[in-house]
């Protein structure tokens, strides 16, 4: 396919009530924030332009995450990390991002302004991103690689874990820096459907919300156009195809996913076992979240 079909559908209003309340709440924490660490699992379409606006006077860092499941052949372009910003986890980059990113904002920090808290040493970092991008797993990460402490967030793997910004985190003694874990928030209206759709194969967006049979379909067009055909070999094909139906029914009959139907006859009832399209709908969208389908870059 040369381009993809959305059939009227529209994913751009999921905006919980947290969230909205997320980003009043992070406001009030700005003050309080010497620099800013933005999560995202994808260059472009995995980061808020609201959250920019409205946040973006601090140093700015860029964060890449799941840096192990994308293309080596893409090479990531973001849109800027913002004033002053930096970013970390570029692929090919020879140091785990966790080592570099206490260093870098400590180093962002020290050359900028800080306004009213000059006379303070230590360093108060917001974490901000999209749903279900690693903001807390980052957070317990630097915990334990600085201070060798256990987590200190609660994580999960699923959007919507964190509905309130919390408490500051000490995650370094040296310099002394304090991390606040913020909710996910998505824009209240997405730029596009396709980046919508890209939110959700990441897992930003609750799968039923947008529906599995639409995103396994565009996940199908995704990896077509990209050449990345390691799905024919995992699901016994003969060849790449271009609609989801065979490939679903392949996939239900590699992996098992039947279900029991009550079928009604004209003898009476009779129980019938069928091909679970919609489970085998969710473990393509499951191998694919896990690398089993290529390492692949959505943007």
């Amino acid at each position: 396919r040369e381009r993809f079909e959305f059939g009227g559908r529209d994913v751009a209003s999921w905006f919980p009530r947290h969230m909205a309340k997320g980003l009043r709440q992070m406001r009030l924490a700005l003050r309080r924030a010497d620099c800013l660490v933005e999560r995202s699992h994808i260059p472009l379409s995995g980061r808020n332009p609201a959250l920019q606006e409205a946040l973006g006077i601090r140093p700015h860092v860029l964060v890449l995450n799941k840096m192990d499941l994308a293309d080596p052949r893409r090479q990531p372009v973001s849109a800027g990390a913002g004033p002053g910003g930096g970013s970390a986890g570029v692929t090919g980059s020879p140091v785990p991002v966790p080592l570099q990113v206490v260093p870098m904002v400590a180093r962002l920090v020290a050359d900028g302004p800080r306004y009213h808290r000059t006379e303070s040493s230590e360093h108060n970092i917001l974490v901000i991103g999209v749903p279900n991008v690693g903001k807390s797993s980052l957070i317990n990460s630097l915990r334990r690689l600085h201070l060798k402490k256990g987590k200190a967030t609660a994580v999960g793997g699923e959007p919507g874990i964190t509905k309130a910004v919390l408490s500051r985190i000490q995650v370094c003694e040296k310099p002394l820096m304090y991390l606040v874990d913020t909710p996910g928030v998505l824009p209240p209206r997405l730029g596009d459907v396709e980046m919508g759709m890209k939110l959700a194969l990441c897992g930003a967006i609750r799968d039923h919300l947008v529906g599995e049979d639409i995103m396994a379909d565009y996940l199908l067009y995704t990896l077509n156009k990209q050449q990345q055909f390691r799905y024919v070999q995992r699901y016994g094909l003969g060849q790449p195809c271009d609609h989801i139906e065979p490939l679903l029914k392949h996939v239900a009959l590699s992996q098992g996913r039947t279900q029991k139907v009550k079928v009604l006859t004209g003898t009476g009832n009779v129980n019938m076992m069928m091909l679970n399209y919609p489970a085998a709908a969710y473990e393509f969208l499951r191998d694919f979240r896990a690398g089993r389908l290529g390492r692949v870059t959505l943007d």
